[in-house]
């Protein structure tokens, strides 16, 4: 049996390797949009991952069987993962039909958006503020976002198709954080990439294939297998456990990875995407040190076990069910 410590380490971990994936791969995917469409890339790489998965799925679904997430759960897979598929096919086509038209550190940077709109949702949805603590992370992030790509403010229509990425991307997060802990992560990542891929088809259908070289089979091999399959599903696992808003920060580390490896391969940081770079740590440090701090404040206080939690959270009030 793990210990608690292992327990609370293992989500986090999940999410920052998830981010991993996601960041050392754009810079490939950046290259095969030049010869596939990108609702073709997107069809072919999340169709991959979904067969790869199903009969893992399958697996894990007779394995637990539906007392193990309850009855109303599996009855509620078909629109949970219906909800999920859509918005992360709306990112997808909007980012990859963005990256055409703008450039890649601006793609990178406006994407990465996502850590600002996520708190942002969930303020909305509740009618809470935002504690200071994740504020704070929350703008440190950002502007580490800004500094690592080297974007400016000027909004094209490429700037524009991203901008819409990054807060469906954003509500994406949120709904994963609302349903993640209800479903096997493998078999609710199956099933919102098999809807995502039922999504896109119509515009696939407008748009065509485009040109299946062998950059783009490799980039729709790797992603599909590194990114849709295993990195989607350990973003499942981990926010089965953690909060949007954290997950939101943990994930903002993909950018962090693919300056990491635009370095590796001749395209270095410079010395302001390093602070960039830095202040995205930093961000991730203040919201879990920070975090932990206020919970211990207000427990010392006699705060109740709601706010206590939701002082880790980022939200006031957010007491989220845990496995």
């Amino acid at each position: 049996m793990r210990s608690p410590v292992a327990r609370s380490i293992a989500p986090h971990a999940a999410l920052v390797v998830a981010a991993g994936c996601f960041g050392v791969t754009f810079v490939m995917v950046k290259d095969a949009v030049r010869d596939v469409t990108p609702a073709g890339f997107i069809v072919l790489r999340f169709a991959l991952g979904s067969l790869t998965l199903a009969p893992f799925a399958v697996w894990s679904r007779r394995r637990t069987g539906s007392r193990s997430a309850g009855s109303d759960a599996g009855a509620g897979l078909v629109p949970v993962a219906g909800a999920l598929g859509f918005t992360l096919a709306t990112g997808y086509v909007l980012q990859t039909t963005g990256l055409q038209h703008t450039s890649a550190s601006s793609s990178a940077f406006i994407t990465g958006l996502f850590v600002v709109f996520t708190p942002l949702i969930q303020v909305a949805l509740r009618h809470r503020g935002l504690g200071p603590v994740t504020a704070t992370a929350v703008t440190l992030a950002g502007a580490g976002l800004f500094m690592i790509t080297g974007a400016d403010f000027h909004v094209g229509s490429g700037d524009a198709l991203t901008l819409g990425c990054a807060f469906a991307f954003a509500v994406q997060i949120v709904l994963l954080g609302v349903f993640a802990d209800r479903f096997d992560p493998i078999v609710l990542n199956t099933a919102q990439m098999s809807a995502l891929v039922l999504f896109t088809l119509p515009v696939l259908a407008v748009t065509g294939v485009g040109s299946l070289t062998g950059r783009a089979w490799l980039a729709i091999i790797v992603t599909g297998l590194a990114c849709s399959s295993f990195a989607f599903t350990l973003q499942v696992y981990g926010q089965s456990h953690v909060s949007a808003t954290r997950s939101a920060l943990l994930l903002s580390l993909e950018p962090v990875f693919a300056a990491l490896t635009g370095y590796a391969v001749g395209q270095g940081l410079g010395p302001v995407g390093a602070v960039g770079a830095l202040l995205i740590l930093v961000a991730i440090v203040v919201e879990e040190a920070g975090g932990s701090w206020l919970r211990g404040a207000r427990r010392a206080h006699g705060a109740a076990p709601d706010v206590v939690q939701a002082a880790g959270d980022g939200l006031v009030g957010d007491a989220r069910r845990r496995p």
